[in-house]
This record gives C-alpha cells, structure tokens and sequence, in this order.
C-alpha cells in the first residue's frame, strides 16, 4: 500500500512555483510579497516538523532515570513498612492512609510531568508555528478583500480612498485563483506538523487552520463564480 503521507519537498516546491507564477504576472503586488513569506515559511516548517518527529533522546533518558529513581523511592518506603507493635488503631490508620493517598497522588503527578515533558515542548513549537500559519492566512485574506468583480459591470465614480483598480478580467481571476491556492498551500504546511506528531492539542489546531482556509477560499470562489458568469472579454 502507498504511503499516504504529504511530501515536504513536494509541498516546498509547489510554493515556491505559486511564489514565480504570481511574481511573473503580478511583480509589484502584495500578494507577491505574502508569497515569498509563504515561501520563506516553507523552509523554516521543513526544519521544524523534522525537529517535532525526531525523539528528544537526553530528554527522554533524563526522564526515565527520575521516574525510576521516584518508583525505587516508593518501593523502598514500602518495604520498611510494618505493623505497629501496639496493635490495630484505627484513627492512626487514617492518617497514615490519608499520608499515603497524599504521597501517592503527588509521585503519579511528578510522574505524569515528567512522562509528558517532551509532548509538551513539542506541542508548544508546534502551536507556535501554527498561529504564524494563522496568521498569514487572514493576511492573505486582506490582500482579496478589495478585489471585487462587480466594479467590472460598472465601475462607477473613482475614488482616492479606494485602490486603483486595473486589472482585466482575466487578470483579476488569476490573482483570485493565487490566493485560494496560497490557502490550501497552507493548510498543507499546517497538516506536517502532526504527520510525525501524535498529539490531539495540535491536531485540533490544525483542523481550526484547514476550517479556517477552507472558509475563507470559499468567499473567494464566490467572486469567481461571478467573474465566470460575465461575458467572454472581447480580444484587445
């Protein structure tokens, strides 16, 4: 059976082709610059969800010794338990139960922490990154904001408070398609960081990153539907 994993490289270099693509037919645009962001970001998410993958191995080890050293601890002290020469005491017995349930409770979280210490750095980076990835999405969405098909049935009166608009049809569909692909693209970047990471805090934040996305380049495949249902642009 295929291994369904996302190709990092892959993922890289399809960025870095949308990256050429809107440079060559948009080159003073913003979206020009979010896409060498997106770019730039790539290879920084390469590095980073390499790092997540691999075992932290001084950690690991650091942590299994003091767990161990708290089990032997534990089993020690209840070796060196034994009966009160003075017989049965009830009240005793409950305050030692209660001294017991006390140390019993604190070991497990000691334990818990130090089991969970190497998710948790993990999960921290990962989230971080994440919200860049967030980040840049809304930012993306920014840049489509203002690019609005209806102006071509009418433009109207210009404005200095709104931006020129120049683009041809064809022109502003292409720019439209970049951004829709520019959010898929990361929502990919967003999915490597739990393909070698099982943890479910991150993968929530991933699915939050993909709902996120998908809302968004839902907006912009409105406009398109639009643009598709004006009339063939007459050759210039």
């Amino acid at each position: 059976m295929a291994d369904l994993t996302l190709d990092v490289d892959k993922v890289a270099s399809t960025i870095d082709l949308l990256r050429r693509r809107v440079q060559e037919r948009f080159p003073d645009s913003g979206l020009a610059r979010v896409c060498g962001e997106l770019d730039r970001i790539a290879e920084q998410t390469r590095e980073r969800a390499a790092w997540i993958a691999k075992p932290i191995l001084g950690l690991r080890i650091a942590s299994g010794a003091l767990v161990a050293l708290i089990l032997a601890g534990l089993a020690v002290t209840l070796a060196s338990l034994r009966a009160p020469s003075e017989g049965f005491n009830l009240i005793a017995f409950i305050q030692v139960l209660e001294s017991g349930i006390n140390d019993v409770v604190l070991i497990g979280a000691a334990v818990f922490f130090l089991v969970t210490i190497e998710t948790r750095i993990k999960r921290g980076r990962a989230l971080a990154a994440i919200r860049e990835l967030r980040a840049l999405a809304h930012i993306i969405d920014m840049h489509q904001l203002t690019k609005d098909p209806e102006w071509l049935f009418a433009r109207g009166e210009t404005s200095e408070l709104l931006p020129r608009r120049r683009m041809t049809r064809f022109e502003l569909s292409r720019y439209l398609d970049y951004c829709t692909e520019a959010l898929s693209l990361t929502a990919k970047l967003a999915a490597l960081y739990i393909q070698g990471f099982d943890d479910d805090v991150a993968l929530a934040a991933v699915d939050e990153i993909e709902s996120l996305t998908n809302g968004l380049s839902r907006k912009i495949w409105q406009k398109l539907m639009i643009l598709h249902a004006l009339e063939p642009e007459t050759p210039a």
